[in-house]
């Protein structure tokens, strides 16, 4: 049996991840639904709601589905914009990113 407090420890920890994940998708998706942070380049609308479908590649250490990848292939040409965005930067400037996008053969880009 696993003592009281392990159990504690663990679901404070749980609830951590959970809520930063919570948050981190709260502040990409603000403002893509408000349409603050969008950009047409190419013929893609960037919009960082579409990769959603990445969250959970990058919340655990899962590969990225077929649909991840397909979302990243799709917004290549967005990353520098998000990038320079201040309210994504932190998000998309990140070594889990990084290693989503290898497993999807997706480059990082040199802005």
């Amino acid at each position: 049996m696993v003592p009281p407090s392990t159990m504690i420890t663990k679901m404070k920890r749980f609830s951590y991840v959970a809520l930063s994940a919570v948050l981190s998708l709260m502040v990409v998706a603000a403002p893509a639904f408000s349409g603050e942070t969008r950009w047409a380049e190419a013929a893609v609308t960037c919009n960082p709601i579409e990769l959603i479908p990445c969250l959970a590649a990058v919340m655990s250490s899962t590969p990225p589905s077929e649909t991840c990848c397909s979302r990243l292939r799709e917004q290549t040409p967005c990353f520098c914009g998000y990038l320079n965005d201040p309210s994504l930067r932190q998000f998309a400037d990140n070594p889990i990113i990084r290693t989503v996008g290898n497993a999807c053969g997706v480059a990082y880009p040199q802005c």
